[in-house]
């Protein structure tokens, strides 16, 4: 009777014989990736950019922002690709200020978040969050026939969707719309098509992104950013929506890479890389208008991306 090892050593020579793929080797590091465009192009050009000069193979895995954070602190996951700040600042606060967990790059990207309208909801007079509180303007905005416009905050996994609720209560326009949550890639076609039928529409809308390239879209105005006004409660409260106030504008916002500090202890290396990594507002446009609009594929889309910019990727890893 044969070993145990000589079966498997047999079986080895057979599976490769017959051409046969053997399990696959684990990755190296673990990249958590968000559900919307740019993030999904960052976290497949650092897969491509760290496999080019550390041969290192990566698995990038969808991650809402708590889970990614969570996964941070206890080695689950190495790198999270976009960490929006003010929106996932009781994140930050908790995991990189409190417990040392997590550390986020010094190196962001400047992005603007709010609601934006439609020319033709701006021509019917929609061109502030006053104008929403105007039942007689709000009409125009409803599709379904019940009276009340509606109003897309966003994907229900997003911080900033939360938020948006928040400043609708805070504002009073909730009375006045229905507050829908659905995908991204469901509410950008939603847009495509008001704007093709000169229908009327007001949404949540962030730059950088691609919708500023394709339609004449209007920031809705409002006052601006009062930190003495911007109260939103902690969220491990069920009623924090409820207890919360925000009736002015966003802060100015951008976004950072995280990753785990003790995988950064381990690989100051890549580290190092991660600080160096630079992405202007105009290329994240590019980026959301790639993978949203003409729908590459977004490791297709990183792969080339690198290949592009070979010289740039490179001067991320050197010292």
């Amino acid at each position: 009777m044969r070993s145990a090892s000589g079966l498997f050593a047999c079986a080895v020579a057979t599976a490769f014989l017959m051409g046969m793929e053997m399990p696959a080797r684990g990755a190296d590091l673990v990249i958590a990736m968000p559900n919307w465009p740019s993030g999904q192009a960052t976290a497949n050009i650092l897969k491509v950019g760290l496999a080019k000069e550390f041969n290192l193979d990566a698995e990038v895995r969808e991650v809402g922002g708590l889970t990614a954070f969570k996964e941070l602190e206890s080695g689950d996951v190495d790198i999270y690709a976009e960490v929006w700040r003010p929106n996932l600042d009781n994140l930050v606060k908790t995991y990189v200020t409190e417990k040392g967990a997590v550390a986020l790059t010094k190196r962001g990207v400047p992005a603007w978040q709010g609601l934006c309208a439609t020319s033709d909801a701006a021509a019917l007079g929609i061109k502030s969050v006053e104008d929403l509180l105007d039942p007689a303007k709000t009409a125009a905005l409803d599709t379904d026939g019940d009276g009340k416009g509606e109003l897309w905050i966003g994907s229900p996994a997003w911080s900033s969707t939360e938020i948006e609720r928040v400043k609708a209560n805070s504002y009073g326009y909730v009375k006045n719309l229905t507050l829908v949550e659905a995908e991204e890639d469901v509410a950008m076609a939603a847009v495509d098509a008001a704007v093709a039928t000169g229908r009327p529409m007001v949404f949540y809308c962030y730059a950088p992104h691609h919708v500023f390239e394709l339609h004449k879209v209007v920031r809705l105005t409002e006052p601006p950013y009062d930190p003495e006004k911007w109260k939103i409660a902690s969220r491990e409260d069920p009623l924090w929506i409820s207890k919360s106030s925000a009736p002015v504008a966003w802060d100015a916002a951008h976004f950072y890479i995280a990753y785990s500090t003790a995988f950064g202890k381990k690989h100051p290396e890549v580290v190092r890389f991660l600080e160096q990594a630079d992405f202007s507002p105009d290329e994240v446009t590019n980026m959301t208008y790639a993978l949203q609009v003409e729908r590459q594929e977004p490791l297709s889309f990183a792969r080339s991306w690198v290949n592009a910019h070979e010289t740039r990727v490179d001067r991320w890893a050197k010292p």
